[in-house]
């Protein structure tokens, strides 16, 4: 698989707990939707970009990859990249995900505990395969990283100090607290994180064109993920796309020729 990824884009998301889709309230509070695979069919016949399937609750249960759910997705024939991410905690872990039918793969907890294992893993399946993901929050001490398992906050001043950058093509930039809320990413992260090098997705409370037009002209965001406001109406992803006047959003990321071969 050759990997083309467009500078701007818009990626649709479906989160998962206890194997159903849920609508996310900050990471906190949820709303059965139904059936993944279902709401990931859907993304792809509306033209999202990229589709980001987050199977939440596994590491919390020290449980690996679903990689049931994943084949179930696989089996859709979908044409929309894919990126997987949950329950991944080793090397196999990652092959086994893309084996399965994933096309990337996206890290949390292995870049502050294991950071090594990111390493090994941008170099089996290849750097634009890894992107890595960070919760964060702004209060009056500064910009901090939020670990949802032990809820503690880790100060920094640049992404360096928290992520091996090198590791990953890209970065989800998560505004936890905005999760589920219409129109309300906070923009001030942007000033903190405008001089950072690393290819940032943004996600959190985006849902508005207004908002997307704003943030995705900063020259070192690559694209937004949109999870709970496009799970209700089928021509919100067209609206959005319509409406951004900033850039054109283009058609697939990937050049399809096979798997990766791991």
């Amino acid at each position: 698989m050759v990997l083309l990824v467009l500078k701007k884009r818009i990626i649709g998301v479906v989160n998962v707990k206890d194997g159903i889709a849920v609508q996310s309230f900050g990471f906190n509070k949820y709303l059965p939707l139904g059936k993944p695979e279902c709401f990931v069919e859907n993304l792809d016949r509306w033209g999202a970009d990229e589709i980001l399937l987050n199977v939440m609750d596994l590491s919390s249960k020290g449980l690996g990859p679903d990689l049931a759910l994943l084949e179930k997705v696989a089996n859709l024939g979908i044409e929309t990249p894919l990126i997987y991410s949950g329950g991944i905690s080793s090397v196999k872990d990652g092959k086994d995900v893309i084996q399965t039918g994933a096309d990337r793969i996206c890290v949390t907890k292995l870049l502050h505990e294991n950071p090594n294992t990111v390493v090994k893993l941008s170099e089996l399946i290849g750097l634009q395969g890894v992107i890595g993901a960070l919760p964060v929050g702004i209060n009056d001490k500064g910009l901090f990283q939020y670990n949802y398992l032990t809820k503690k906050l880790t100060y920094f001043k640049n992404l360096n100090e928290v992520i091996n950058a090198s590791s990953i093509s890209e970065l989800i930039i998560i505004d936890f607290k905005s999760d589920g809320y219409k129109n309300s990413f906070n923009e001030t992260l942007l000033s903190f994180l405008e001089l950072e090098k690393t290819p940032l997705l943004l996600l959190g409370g985006i849902s508005e064109s207004i908002q997307i037009d704003k943030i995705i002209k900063k020259k070192n965001i690559n694209a937004v993920c949109i999870g709970n406001s496009l799970n209700y109406k089928e021509s919100k992803l067209q609206y959005l796309k319509k409406n951004i006047k900033s850039y054109k959003f283009r058609d697939p990321i990937y050049k399809k020729e096979g798997k990766i071969n791991v």
